[in-house]
């Protein structure tokens, strides 16, 4: 009864976590792009971006703990019968892309030192880790599980051809159109608000007596 119980709490946890993790690091994202547009200088850095620059790494490292819990609900949702092949997949990816924007935000870190007068060097590393390499992790992360999702037919049709398209997106074009990085949160949050959804639907009724 109680591993039952564990199972039927899984969705529900995917959910909440696949949501928190969509909003955080979309603010995040938003934060970073206005504080620090592509291209500028770190040397010109004013406080009022400073501080939106704190701001987005202090959300930063409780988005990553989200989407842990997040691919780990997920992958319990999959169960015994997962594809060892894509679950490989799927866990690496989300681990590197974790990993990876972890690294993006420490460069980003760099701009906050009072005293710099060199390049630009922390801004266009972050930039570089958050677009060229996060951004891939992600797009093959939403690959994989859409496909698994697909396998097991426990996404729809339109969710799962909107995750390709999300997926290619990001892998091929990502790293040249600004602001694409919101592509990951925006299906993230899809996902999640149709697992809610369906987790909401599966309930069961209350029996009626005649």
């Amino acid at each position: 009864m109680e591993r039952k119980q564990e199972r039927l709490a899984t969705p529900w946890a995917a959910g909440v976590a696949g949501v928190v993790f969509a909003v955080l690091m979309a603010a995040a994202i938003v934060l970073m792009r206005i504080a620090l547009p592509a291209g500028g200088d770190d040397a010109t850095v004013d406080a009022g971006q400073r501080s939106a620059v704190r701001t987005a790494l202090a959300l930063l490292p409780f988005a990553g703990i989200a989407f842990l819990w997040f691919m780990g609900a997920l992958r319990e949702q999959a169960g015994e019968g997962e594809d060892q092949f894509f679950s490989t997949v799927f866990l690496g990816s989300g681990l590197v892309f974790v990993a990876t924007l972890f690294g993006a935000a420490a460069a980003a870190g760099t701009v906050l030192d009072e005293s710099q007068q060199h390049p630009p060097f922390g801004r266009d590393f972050a930039y570089a880790l958050l677009t060229t390499y996060a951004m891939r992790m992600a797009a093959v992360f939403i690959i994989t599980t859409s496909t698994i999702g697909r396998r097991h037919g426990a996404l729809p049709r339109p969710l799962v051809a909107l995750g390709y398209l999300a997926g290619l997106t990001l892998l091929v074009v990502g790293a040249n159109v600004p602001w694409s990085e919101l592509v990951f949160p925006a299906w993230a949050l899809l996902l999640s608000l149709n697992i809610l959804r369906g987790r909401r639907s599966a309930r069961p009724r209350p029996a009626t007596s005649t």
